[in-house]
């Protein structure tokens, strides 16, 4: 455990096509997450301490290596013998390619329909509601980590993955918090798995090799990680950078993407019996976040605005926090002058970005495809990893994905623009330590987005005092959930 790590132990808070890892999350998805300074070192030393009694009892953040899915199903519960077996998403960057992989796999092509609502992801949630609303024919839906939850609590548009034959055994290769977060935590499945992920996001962080060789002496991804393998190294680094160029350079790209990784690290819910949990962990962000914005060690452009990727296109921004995803997607068009000059590292803590949950209508009259479809995509290993290998995605499966990452079986173009560097390693290695159980609520992407825009908007720009940022964060979230203390 690294010592910021320790030092929040009580506080602190996953598609690549052929050309572009595009699926895992959307742009609009995070737009309200736009925006980390000196730790927040009186906490250290009771912090080290019951860490280390906190590591000896948490539970361990995966399945034991090597326990494969179990492949034996149940009855399906829920109707059979529909016309079509739709599926419904936002885009069409999985679902075509899912319906492709169940129909090479038994699925019956002539009932195939995907059903493209041809939106942002952020604005998903709200056509699903308008496709419940006026009766359209859903059998299979996808919800977005953000906004998954909305549709998981609902038993009336979502059904419980037993009444589709699953059960916990189908999934125990699977990275452990997609299976949390997709988990119900209310109403009539609360307790039970609801979604099913066919892909983890785990994140890292790209950097230009050449402007680390120039700024901070290093040569290799090793020695970069070393650089920035906690957050008291990466503020040192990132304000080395920002010294020994005059601030024309700045090693990260945006407060919102250091705030995704602090974010997806917490120890504590947002919300306990609902009340708001304001650990120390934001404080501590709250104040690298500061430190950086004044030295020049993070950009201020704020995430998916007009001036994000030409920073790193132009050499103002030299590193990017980036899932799966995000490697053929916006750092690849950050990288237009300097492809092949880009590595891909941990960074300073393993996170999750983005990710697709399937989720079943318990009104659907197509519930035996329904689970094949379940079944190829997220519980077959051999199908999982055909799909790994011909898409090129990241797979929702330990053993699968330790496989790829074993013999290289990276995208080219992606590589390419990495020097031809296994880039799957590092963020395999992060995704292996993800763990976020008991830490979901149906608060989070809401909470998470305004925290970040306050910080952003009164700490760094308005300096304001902390005190006063945490009162008007609260403010902020009671306006937006007034069931919440």
């Amino acid at each position: 455990m690294n010592t910021l790590k320790r030092t929040l132990a009580l506080v602190a808070t996953l598609a690549m096509s052929a050309t572009a890892l595009a699926s895992c999350g959307s742009s609009d998805s995070s737009d309200s997450e736009k925006a980390t300074t000196k730790a927040a070192t009186d906490a250290a030393t009771q912090g080290d301490t019951q860490a280390d009694t906190q590591a000896d009892t948490q539970e361990p953040t995966q399945a034991p290596a090597g326990k494969a899915n179990s492949l034996d199903l149940g009855d399906v519960k829920l109707k059979t013998g529909g016309d079509k077996f739709t599926v419904v998403a936002w885009n069409g960057d999985d679902a075509p390619y899912l319906l492709k992989l169940w129909e090479e796999n038994g699925g019956d092509a002539s009932k195939s329909n995907f059903h493209n609502m041809d939106c942002k992801g952020g604005d998903a949630a709200g056509n699903l509601d308008n496709l419940f609303l006026a009766g359209k024919d859903i059998d299979i839906y996808f919800a977005e980590a953000d906004w998954a939850l909305k549709f998981i609590n609902d038993d009336k548009r979502a059904a419980a993955l037993e009444d589709l034959g699953f059960s916990e055994d189908n999934f125990t290769d699977t990275f452990a918090y997609t299976n949390e977060i997709g988990r119900a935590t209310k109403g009539a499945n609360a307790g039970k798995m609801v979604g099913a992920s066919w892909q983890s996001c785990p994140g890292g962080f790209a950097y230009r090799a050449d402007l680390a060789k120039q700024y901070l002496d290093v040569d290799t991804p090793e020695q970069m990680q070393e650089k920035v393998a906690d957050w008291d190294k990466f503020v040192a680094a990132a304000t080395q950078v920002a010294e020994k160029s005059s601030k024309k350079v700045a090693l990260a790209d945006s407060l919102g993407g250091m705030w995704q990784v602090f974010a997806a690290n917490r120890t504590t819910p947002w919300v306990e019996d609902g009340i708001l949990e304001i650990d120390d962990s934001c404080k501590t962000f709250a104040d690298y976040a500061k430190t950086l914005w004044d030295n020049g060690g993070v950009t201020h452009n704020a995430q998916w605005t007009e001036s994000w990727i030409p920073a790193g296109a132009s050499g103002s921004c030299m590193g990017y926090f980036a899932s799966t995803w995000g490697l053929g997607g916006f750092v690849r068009e950050a990288s237009v002058n300097s492809s092949g000059k880009w590595k891909l590292i941990q960074g300073p803590d393993p996170y999750f970005w983005g990710g697709t949950w399937m989720v079943v209508n318990p009104g659907t009259d197509n519930a035996e495809e329904a689970q094949k479809f379940i079944y190829t995509a997220v519980v077959n290993p051999e199908t999982m990893k055909s799909y790994a290998k011909s898409k090129p995605e990241y797979v929702n499966s330990i053993s699968v994905m330790d496989e790829v990452v074993r013999n290289k079986d990276v995208n080219e173009k992606v590589s390419a623009n990495f020097g031809g560097q296994n880039y799957f390693e590092p963020l395999h290695e992060n995704a292996k330590e993800i763990n976020l159980k008991g830490l979901i609520t149906p608060y989070d992407a809401s909470i998470k987005s305004s925290f970040l825009d306050v910080v952003t908007e009164d700490y760094c720009k308005g300096g304001k005092s902390w005190d006063d940022v945490k009162l008007a964060f609260e403010k902020k979230v009671q306006k937006d959930n007034p069931t919440l203390d």
